[in-house]
Order: structure tokens, then C-alpha cells, then sequence
């Protein structure tokens, strides 16, 4: 029954999506919800509001009192002009943690199959109401709502930086208002163990300190440290208080201790736990470190087991994370112990013997009645029975759990990872990486990625996640953090059918003024001017400008100079012939709205040309071949699309400029970062040809100097030429001594000019 009532729910909302949308915007709801009806009447929350509760809801009421008297500044009597019912209904017609709202009659009216529905019609509410002169007004409204997906997680990372428990609160008021349900706390790693273990008392006083930390990015050589010693640790009593917290919110912590990787700080405490035995120190900076756990010591094992023990007794959650991410077996590989213990159990190889790492302690949480979560690198070497699956690295993993009746939780670092960039200019803060902007974390859809309609049933939900190597500060956490995440709580609870990215803009200008009064400074660079390339021609380059903020006109210069109120108005694409700085902003009522704009487009004889290459790149830097001749050149960050990126493969491009021309100047972008496993390659050629048969050298480099992008531009004896070769030869291994030893080095290419 309950089946055939979503189905007949779900028709229903197809019939009038669109409605309900402009609906919702009006009260700016997120997550949009499932089905709401609208009327002309309020209802007004004031001191002489009544809460009436059952014994069910009895507890929640004091949350609701407590969000009231926030937005009022005073408690409510019990003198009742109007109320606030909260009920729950087991014989409700409502998929789990689904609610029905109801605003009339001078009550609003809160009901549920469960106590979790309650607090989602409570989030929904806290929504609803506007302070007008000391009273809360609600429209006139019928909502029914439920979540699409059963899990609806965000993830912060503490290791790396750490956050106090006032802010890990606020954070948890945030996700109870968008109705995310699970809170992932990333306890442990190479950089700082962050929770209490009275049975190891050196956790907290070693593990959980660094000596110093690295300034800027840690691609930029050489490191650069502050030199000051930094930590912290949750006693157990401050991780009860926030359980407690999140707990009385509906909210499930779950905790990760990271096992086998991501290990360094607790063997700087504990030595004895490592392949090597140290000695070891809690890193300084941020990467992959070889230093594991033993996967041949039982006390390694102990160890963990007694921390666990520990750990289940502060937290109720049945998921309980292990990490399994990002485990380098180099020392297992030459360590006695582990390949005895690869021997004795009969394992063919180091991924094996993680396998076997991931099921024994799985097995023990197991026992103790727990689940296993874990990133998508438990499944190497075979995955644990019962285990959940993170699918991070994309959506293989998550694919090859389901197909082994495994459940799975979606959190691709393409657009989940709220460490990414979300804007590309130039003065954006240091991020970690990538580019993830709020439309993209907006439109995806784990159901659509999955691909296979048969493994849905065992995609769980999906997550955010917020690593934290730079964020120094909750300022910069929280401007991370919002609104991406308002983006991903309304794509795992709202329906599939609800895909309206210029609705959603409009509701998050108003939430950003609702997290603005909870001194909450998202980013708000959404709206900001983009550009892109709609053709390219040979010699010129069609460029079109972008923006989605409302009332405001772009106007722009093609001279340098920065833009203003009298500069031309954007009103179309624009056609560059030459080599060009279009620097552009937005204005409303005369005056410039958010930052400037800029980017160089360089036009060169290979421009527009025709380009072929041998190999195409087998990266995730993998641009078509005419991004190499479109004029554009891409970054020192990487992550603008520009860049063609190889591993154990070369580049061998060829131009063709269309008929022979005077060539006097070659030039291209090799990006050389050995902290992001990029490497320069050995050789870089130019040759030239009439027939596209037969070529003759022009020149050739070996000499790339600069850790960062080396701008390659050879003057070389003038030809007459049709055909361009450029031909790089990847490094290869990546040498001993070097980040990622023994892995395979990167080749990356951008821009190839002929002149």
C-alpha cells in the first residue's frame, strides 16, 4: 500500500512541479519539498503560542521552544491564542522520515509517522516563519514531504585543522535546518588525532600535535612552515556534548578512525605500531604518506580494538568508519612481519593483505553489533561482508559495490568535495584543487551516474565532504561550505524531478541572508561573471559572457582597462581576431556588484588550426586535442579545463596552419608540480613539414626549471611551414626519493603558439 502511495504521489508531483516551485520560492524552502498547496491566510507564533505535544514529541517541543525564543528573545506562555501541534501518526500515509505541515486556523499543526519526521516539519517551519515586530509569521500553507534518499550525510574533516565544539554546533543547526541527517567526523589522520582514548594516553599528547604547519599549497616548492606547534583533541566529555547535541536534532555522528593509511600521527605516538618502528612524527603537511599500520603485528590490531571499544561507547551510531583510503603498501611490501602474515593466511598480494586488514577489523566492529563504512578502497582485494561503500574516486566503485549487493553512499570528489575551488578567478583563496561550482553540485544526480537501474536499490544517498588542509579558520570552512551544501541537501531529499537551478538561486539569496544573521559568510561568487568558448575559427576565437545574478547588466573593455558604468554593455557574443584582455563586471543602479572579470585570450597562427594527436590523454585532465590550439591558457591551478594531462603515455600532436607559413617563434605550457605526481618531460621536439610526411627539426628542450608552469617560448631559424610536430616524452616512473615514488608521473600540456 505504502508502494502504490508513492508512486501515486510522485505522478502527482510530474502533473505540477512547476507550480509548486514557484510556490515554494516564495517562502524560499530548501529542500523543496515534495507537495505543497498554498493559501492567502497566517498564522502568528508570538509569547501567547502554546506548543501541544504526545508523548512522543514531548522532547522535541523543548527544541522547538528553544528555535522560538532564539527568533523572539522571549519564552512562550501558556496562555494560548494560537499553537503549535506536534503528533505522531503511525497510521500516516507517508514513506519514512516523511511529515505533513499544516498552517490555518491559527495553528500550525506538525505531523508524522515518526519522531524523525517531526524534526524535518520543524526544520520546514524554521523556514517558513518571518519575524515581523516581535511575532513569527507562517503562510497559509499544506505541506507533504519526504526524502528521496535514506542517507543524507555531510562530512567534516578535523585532522587537518581543527574546529571547536561551538562551531561543530552551529554546524549541526545547519544541517538539522536542511534536513541532512548524518554528521561524518573525520577524527584521525596523519596530521592530528583529534579524539581522547584514555586507554593511550599519548594520543592526546603526541599524536594530536604537529610541530609546525605548511604555509600555501603544497604543490609550491620549496615548503614554506609557520613554525608554530598546532592540535587539539575532543575529550570524551566535549564528543558526548556534541553526540548529545546532535542526537537531540535527529542527527546521526558517525566517527572516522582511519586504518590502515593516513596512520602517521598515531604512530608518532605509538611506534611500535609501524612497519619500520619509527621513530615518527605527526606530519607537517599535507599528501599520501608510506607510513602505514603493521598489517603483520597482532598489536596492532589490539590497539585498534581497544581504541574502537572506546569509540563505541561514545558513539550510539551503527555505522562506524574505518577510512581503507589512500593506503601505500611499499612498506608492507618489505616488512617481515607482513609477509609472513601474507604467507600464513595465504594472500596473494599487498591489496590482499588490506583485504584482510579492512574484514578483521570489520568483523570485530560487527561483533559488537556496528556497521562498516568505508572509503571505496575497501573494496580492493575484496570487500568485507556487510560493508557500506563511500564511492569517492568516482563512480566505478560505487558500481562494483552494488554489484555485489553491497549499499552505497555517493560522494564523488567531482562534485561532492566542497575543498574544491567553486570559482576560477585568480583571487579565490588557496583550495585544495578542482573546480566544483554550486551548479555542479546542484545537477548531480547519484541515480543518473549509477547508470545501471538494477544496482539503485543499493544506493543508500550521498554526502559532502569538507577536507580540511586549507581551511586555517571557520571563516574560511564556512565559506566552503555555503551554499554547496544547501545544493546537495536539496538533491538527496527533493525528488528527482525537482531540476530548477534558477528557482534554487533565488531561494539561496535568501537563505545566504538567513546564515548572514548566524554570522555564516558563505561564498557568494555563484552569480559572478563566466565565460565560454562558443567556436573557434582559424585566427579567431567566439566568446560569449555569462552571469545568473538578476538585475544587473555586464559591461566590459577590450583595452585593459577595468570596466565601468559608461564602459559598452555585454549584448552578445563577442569575436577576438587579436590577443586580448577582456576585463568585464557586473552593475546594477550604476554601482559594480561582485568581482571583476578577466582572462587573456592569445591568438597565434596556430590558432583555430586543425590538430591531431597520436595518444589522447588518459587523465583526468582529459580536454579535446583543440583545446591545445584555442587561445586560452590554463593556470597554475590546473583545474580550468585547459590542461591535457598523459600517464605512461607521451604527447605527439601534430598542427596543421592550412597553407605554408613563415614560422619564427614555438612556444607551449608545460606544467611541472612533483607534489601533484606532474612531471616535465624529458624531451620536448618541434619539427616542421610541407607534406605532413616528411619533417626536419627545429628545435628541441630538456631544460624545465620552474616548479609550476614553465611558459616554453623558442625563437628558431625562420621556415616556411604547413605542418607543426610537437612531440613531449613523459617521464615515466616517477624516481625514487620523490612524491609518489615508483607511481606513474603526469605529463601536462596546455597551449601550443606558432608565430
Amino acid at each position: 500500500m505504502k508502494k502504490l502511495l508513492i508512486v501515486i504521489l510522485i505522478a502527482a508531483l510530474g502533473q505540477n512541479a512547476a507550480a509548486q516551485r514557484n510556490q515554494a520560492a516564495t517562502a524560499a524552502l530548501i529542500p523543496l519539498p515534495v507537495q505543497t498547496q498554498w493559501t492567502t491566510e497566517t498564522v502568528t507564533i508570538s509569547h501567547n503560542t502554546a506548543i501541544e505535544t504526545d508523548a512522543a514529541t514531548a522532547g522535541l517541543a523543548v527544541l522547538l521552544h528553544t528555535y522560538i525564543e532564539e527568533q523572539l528573545g522571549i519564552a512562550l506562555t501558556a496562555q494560548a491564542k494560537n499553537r503549535i501541534v506536534l503528533r505522531v501518526d503511525t497510521t500516516l500515509q507517508l514513506p519514512p522520515e516523511g511529515y505533513q505541515l499544516q498552517a490555518a486556523n491559527n495553528e500550525v499543526r506538525i505531523t508524522a509517522y515518526s519522531t524523525d519526521g517531526i524534526v524535518h516539519g520543524i526544520a520546514t517551519l524554521r523556514q517558513l516563519w518571518q519575524l515581523k515586530q516581535k511575532e513569527l509569521i507562517v503562510p497559509g500553507v499544506l505541506i507533504k514531504d519526504y526524502p528521496r534518499f535514506a542517507y543524507r550525510g555531510m562530512h567534516l574533516d578535523v585532522g587537518r585543522h581543527f574546529f571547536t565544539v561551538d562551531y561543530l554546533k552551529t554546524l549541526i543547526d545547519q544541517l538539522a535546518l536542511y534536513k541532512i541527517n548524518n554528521f561524518h567526523w573525520h577524527l584521525t589522520d596523519d596530521q592530528g588525532w583529534r579524539i581522547e582514548i584514555k586507554r593511550y594516553p599519548k594520543l592526546q599528547s603526541i599524536a594530536a600535535w604537529r610541530d609546525q604547519t605548511l604555509i600555501g599549497h603544497k604543490k609550491e616548492l620549496p615548503h614554506q612552515f609557520d613554525g608554530r606547534r598546532y592540535g587539539g583533541f575532543y575529550t570524551q566529555d566535549e564528543i558526548r556534548e556534541v553526540v548529545a547535541y546532535a542526537t537531540a536534532r535527529h542527527i546521526n555522528v558517525i566517527p572516522e578512525i582511519e586504518m590502515p593509511g593516513h596512520a602517521l600521527a598515531a604512530l608518532a605516538a605509538y611506534p611500535q605500531l609501524g612497519c619500520t618502528k619509527g621513530p615518527y612524527k605527526t606530519a607537517q603537511f599535507w599528501g599520501i604518506f608510506d607510513e602505514v599500520f603493521c598489517a603483520g603485528n597482532d598489536s596492532t590490531f589490539t590497539f585498534l580494538e581497544d581504541v574502537l571499544d572506546e569509540v563505541f561507547a561514545l558513539f550510539p551510531s551503527q555505522y562506524i568508519h574505518l577510512g581503507g583510503d589512500e593506503c601505500p603498501k611499499v612498506r608492507w611490501a618489505k616488512c617481515p612481519a607482513c609477509q609472513q602474515r601474507m604467507k600464513s593466511e595465504h594472500l596473494k598480494n599487498e591489496d590482499e593483505l588490506q583485504s584482510y586488514f579492512v574484514k578483521r577489523i570489520a568483523q570485530y566492529i560487527q561483533s559488537k553489533g556496528r556497521k562498516v563504512v568505508g572509503w571505496d578502497e575497501i573494496l580492493e582485494g575484496g570487500l568485507a561482508h556487510g560493508a557500506t561503500v563511500m564511492s569517492w574516486r568516482g563512480v566505478e566503485g560505487a558500481v562494483e559495490a552494488a554489484k555485489q549487493q553491497h549499499h552505497v553512499i555517493m560522494t564523488p570528489e567531482d562534485e561532492l568535495y566542497f575543498d574544491h575551488y567553486q570559482s576560477l578567478y585568480a583571487v579565490e583563496p588557496t583550495a585544495a584543487g578542482g573546480y566544483t561550482p554550486l551548479r555542479e553540485v546542484y545537477d548531480y544526480d547519484p541515480l543518473h551516474a549509477a547508470g545501471d537501474t538494477a544496482l539503485l536499490p543499493y544506493i543508500s544517498g550521498m554526502q559532502g565532504q569538507m577536507w580540511s588542509e586549507y581551511l586555517p579558520t571557520a571563516q574560511q570552512a564556512n565559506y566552503m561550505i555555503y551554499p554547496r551544501m544547501l545544493a546537495m541537501a536539496e538533491r538527496a531529499w527533493s525528488t528527482q524531478q525537482t531540476r530548477d537551478y534558477n528557482d534554487f538561486l533565488k531561494r539561496v539569496a535568501v537563505h545566504q541572508q538567513l546564515l548572514k544573521s548566524k554570522g555564516i559568510a558563505g561564498a557568494d561568487v555563484h552569480n559572478e561573471i563566466t565565460y565560454r568558448l562558443d567556436s573557434l575559427e582559424r585566427g579567431a576565437l567566439n566568446i560569449s559572457l555569462q552571469t545568473t545574478a538578476a538585475n544587473a547588466v555586464i559591461r566590459y573593455t577590450t583595452n585593459g582597462r577595468a570596466p565601468e558604468a559608461t564602459s559598452p554593455r555585454y549584448e552578445g557574443p563577442l569575436r577576438l581576431t587579436h590577443t586580448t584582455t577582456l576585463r568585464a563586471a557586473l552593475f546594477a543602479d550604476g554601482k559594480q556588484v561582485y568581482r571583476e572579470f578577466q582572462q587573456v585570450f592569445a591568438i597565434s597562427k596556430s590558432t583555430g588550426a586543425k590538430i591531431s594527436i597520436k595518444a589522447d590523454p588518459n587523465t583526468k585532465y582529459n580536454a579535446n586535442a583543440s583545446t591545445l590550439v584555442n587561445g586560452i591558457t590554463g593556470t597554475h591551478r590546473f583545474n580550468d579545463g585547459q590542461w591535457l594531462g598523459f600517464s605512461k603515455r607521451d604527447l605527439d600532436a601534430v598542427i596543421d596552419l592550412g597553407t605554408p607559413q613563415p614560422v619564427k617563434v614555438v612556444a607551449t605550457n608545460v606544467l611541472n608540480y612533483h607534489w601533484q605526481k606532474m612531471w616535465a618531460p624529458t624531451i620536448l621536439e618541434f619539427q616542421y613539414s610541407n607534406d605532413g610526411v616528411h619533417y626536419l627539426p627545429m628545435t628541441k628542450t630538456k631544460t624545465f626549471l620552474l616548479n609550476g608552469i614553465n611558459n616554453v617560448r623558442i625563437q628558431v631559424k625562420p621556415v616556411k611551414a604547413r605542418y607543426i610536430r610537437v612531440y613531449a616524452k613523459n617521464k615515466g616512473v616517477i624516481p625514487a626519493g620523490e612524491y609518489g615514488a615508483g607511481g606513474n608521473a603526469m605529463l601536462l600540456m596546455d597551449e601550443i603558439s606558432i608565430n
